[in-house]
């Protein structure tokens, strides 16, 4: 099964540390205003989904659901992960056009 080319760009991002992972780390770098994007499991309980909406839709930060856990912690080389903060601009972007 192929993955899909935003997956390549996941892991890439990874290995630059441009990724801030981790429901708390990325609230925090949320609120410092580090993050770009967050993307979080469509598999993510109603509340981390309904708290992670509210910080995004407050600090004007770009909010994107996809895949599961499983998938999004392949994706960056670690064990499963549910919410992933993009701290650098231009992979941001480029994730978004590819999302």
């Amino acid at each position: 099964m192929k993955q899909p080319q935003w997956f390549s760009l996941l892991g890439l991002a990874a290995r630059a540390r441009k990724l801030v992972t981790g429901e708390e780390l990325v609230i925090k770098s949320i609120r410092k205003k580090e993050v770009h994007l967050v993307i979080v499991a469509d598999d993510a309980s109603d509340l981390t989904k309904k708290k992670l909406q509210d910080k995004c839709q407050y600090y004007n930060v770009t909010l994107q659901f996809a895949s599961d856990r499983g998938q999004l912690g392949a994706a960056i080389g670690k064990h499963e992960r549910v919410v992933i903060g993009v701290t650098d601009e231009g992979f941001a972007q480029k994730l978004l056009s590819l999302l």
